[in-house]
């Protein structure tokens, strides 16, 4: 890699602050929400990316459109633009979703969602970070190399999917299964998570398991308990019983954080309306996040046994089924070439030495890793996706293009 170029690469992105804030505002003003969310899809929006991407004289545009009746043209899109490199045979891919989450209670925004507001170095609106910091740092990654007029060394393959929010089904999925764009040797990055600080390169999740409890005992008045049995009692007992997970299974894995298996009870349905009823029914969930060297089927066999415990404790009856169970994907290798290609760069770039590590799950590099491609999750933000008042660093948007400009800069 000539670091002149490197340099005049930098320059260009560092000049394109005023473009930024356009393209969040642009952007944040076409809502692409899922059909199952209540939106009409990504299509307005990927039309918006394809348009900028044209102007800028790149040619190589390949649509593969996922078909959905409910959406916007009956279509989610997924659009590629590739950039060609003096090596071909590896491929730098930056990939980013286009759909977002609803916004929830507007009344508890400072601003209007969908109206980016600029304050300082944060653009805060529905969408901004959560993806389109990764998307707006491709776009102008893809100006500053064309209007530097610089060949990469490696090809560049920028790629906008649909549905991430809601499952995936007509993105990287879709994608995946009909015709995989990408190769073993390619180095695949998601800037869809990271820290503050920039310093963590994912590169592992855990395996995914929810589960819903239900407790039927047998309703009567408060005034009369000896004629019912409180299926709210017995929930809190297995609530405490269920602890004994962590037991269990005790194992730790470093490369996680945190390093072990967790299994927290979450959200509780409504039982009664009123205060002087037992309860019949009681129904909560548990969200476990396990390590890739647990048993999913070893894990929901001890909570059988739990809850076997507390029926015949209580004399109730316990359902126990599972409305998410993911497996966890293969891990991508610390020491594969994509890591070692993006460590380096972000030091460069932001002076923090960058460690892989492995998180709770899930991301959509999990749907990469299992059709045999390495790939990492990356990208230096907040995270403040999916709350109120969420917002985008400029500096970090701009910050990222240049790691990706000098990835793509220099042979691995």
């Amino acid at each position: 890699m000539s670091i002149e170029q490197f340099e005049k690469i930098a320059g260009r992105l560092d000049g394109y602050r005023d473009l930024v804030v356009k393209l969040q505002t642009d952007l944040t003003a076409i809502p692409a929400i899922s059909p199952k969310s209540g939106g009409k899809g990504e299509r307005r929006k990927t039309a918006y990316v394809r348009t900028f991407l044209e102007s800028l004289g790149i040619e190589d545009l390949e649509s593969r459109d996922a078909p959905d009746p409910e959406a916007d043209g009956g279509v989610r899109p997924n659009l590629i633009a590739r950039i060609p490199g003096r090596d071909p045979s590896r491929t730098l891919w930056i990939m980013s979703h286009v759909d977002v989450v609803p916004p929830g209670d507007e009344s508890k925004w400072s601003s209007p969602p969908w109206e980016a507001r600029l304050d300082g170095d944060r653009i805060y609106g529905r969408g901004v970070e959560d993806n389109q910091q990764g998307m707006v740092a491709s776009m102008i990654l893809a100006k500053a190399f064309t209007e530097e007029g610089i060949t990469p060394h490696w090809n560049i393959a920028l790629l906008f999917v649909a549905d991430e929010e809601v499952g995936s089904t007509f993105g990287i999925q879709y994608l995946v299964k009909e015709g995989n764009p990408f190769s073993p040797d390619d180095l695949v990055v998601v800037p869809d998570g990271g820290e503050p600080d920039g310093s963590m390169i994912e590169v592992a999740e855990k395996a995914i398991l929810w589960t819903r409890f239900r407790v039927i005992g047998k309703m009567t008045h408060g005034s009369t308990p000896e004629r019912g049995i409180n299926a709210s009692r017995a929930a809190a007992h297995l609530i405490t019983f269920l602890d004994g997970l962590y037991e269990d299974f005790p194992e730790k894995q470093d490369v996680f954080d945190p390093p072990i298996s967790t299994f927290e009870p979450t959200k509780r349905e409504p039982n009664v309306e009123n205060v002087n009823t037992v309860p019949g029914e009681d129904v909560f969930f548990m969200d476990a996040r396990i390590l890739p060297s647990t048993s999913l089927d070893e894990v929901k066999a001890k909570m059988r046994s739990y809850c076997d415990r507390i029926a015949e404790r209580f004399k109730v009856e316990v359902e126990m089924d599972h409305p998410m169970q993911e497996e966890a994907a293969p891990p991508t290798d610390p020491e594969s070439p994509v890591v070692h290609a993006l460590a380096p760069a972000i030091e460069h770039v932001y002076g923090v030495k960058a460690r892989p590590m492995g998180i709770g799950g899930g991301t959509v590099a999990a749907y990469i890793r299992r059709s045999g491609i390495p790939a990492v999750v990356w990208a230096r933000m907040d995270e403040t996706l999916h709350g109120f008042d969420e917002y985008v660093l400029i500096p970090n948007i701009i910050g990222d293009a240049k790691v990706f400009a000098f990835v793509a800069l220099k042979p691995w």
